[in-house]
């Protein structure tokens, strides 16, 4: 629930946090199946580290999330996780993307975090904005994107 404030055995908390990371390379995989794909592996595996996902918005090129965590596990710790296992998911579900990613690294390196503290709703409604943005942004641009490896022009 929005707003909770949580119990362990041992602590009281509220802990929220505002994530993004992006593909390698911010290539724009994240549509049809494997979009979907993509977000029960992301709800799995916040699930099995317990961890709330508040509101959450994938774009073709980056993911957004606003989590609820426990105080036993640390952002960089979770985020290493989540990364890296749904990695791992994402290349046995789709064996076909290791062609482009090669050595089984589908995330960047590097993320954005950003603690919520009394300012969730506006980044709640940001998150949920986000993927029109990102809509509009693309119709204005007038480059056109070629894949490094084939050469072949992307919509």
């Amino acid at each position: 629930m929005k707003n909770e404030i949580k119990h362990t055995s041992h602590s009281t908390y509220r802990l929220e946090a505002h994530v993004v990371f992006a593909p390698k390379y911010r290539r724009k995989e994240i549509y049809g199946q494997i979009r979907k794909d993509i977000g029960e592996i992301l709800r799995k595996l916040c699930d099995e580290k317990k961890v709330e996902i508040i509101e959450a918005e994938m774009c073709k090129d980056h993911v957004h999330m606003l989590i609820s965590y426990p105080p036993y596990l640390s952002i960089s710790q979770f985020l290493g996780f989540l990364k890296g296992k749904s990695s791992l998911m994402i290349f046995d579900r789709h064996a076909n993307l290791k062609y482009k990613y090669g050595s089984r690294n589908f995330w960047c390196r590097g993320y954005y975090v950003d603690s919520v503290g009394k300012n969730e709703r506006i980044i709640a409604e940001y998150i949920q904005t986000q993927l029109d943005e990102d809509r509009q942004i693309d119709q204005m641009t007038m480059s056109e994107y070629i894949d490094p490896f084939t050469g072949i022009k992307n919509k």
